[in-house]
């Protein structure tokens, strides 16, 4: 593999998955106004430290890269259920907008399903 596509591989990787470690981070700062919205928006509040675990470790787990096929399937399909659970409302542009930006990062996480997570990963250095 040239040094572009493990460069790139990388970066993808971290560039994917910062949303999730931030937003896992924030919720534990939030916590009792995240669990509230949940529970506003019909999600019991006490998932929460599993929505947690799932960003901050799946985040990282895809950084650096183990396990992950099997992480991103999870995280795709995270971002695909909580765009219907919290953004699917088309009257609203933002909520809209927010609801895409979940199917594309779902589909983001589709090509490191097919690909892989390159040569600069843990996954490639295990299968070494």
């Amino acid at each position: 593999m040239n040094p572009i596509n493990q460069y790139s591989s990388l970066i993808g990787r971290l560039l994917i998955s910062v949303i999730f470690l931030m937003a896992g981070i924030s919720k534990i700062t939030g916590y009792a106004a995240t669990q509230s919205y949940m529970e506003a928006m019909g999600v019991p509040g006490h998932l929460l430290p599993l929505v947690i675990g799932t960003e901050i470790l799946g985040a990282i787990a895809i950084i650096i890269g183990f396990q992950t096929r099997a992480i991103a399937f999870l995280l795709a399909g995270f971002s695909i259920a909580s765009g219907f659970f919290f953004h699917f409302d088309f009257n609203d542009q933002t909520q809209s907008v927010m609801f895409m930006k979940n199917i594309a990062i779902a589909g983001g996480f589709l090509f490191l399903i097919a690909n892989g997570a390159g040569q600069l990963s843990l996954d490639a250095r295990l299968a070494k």
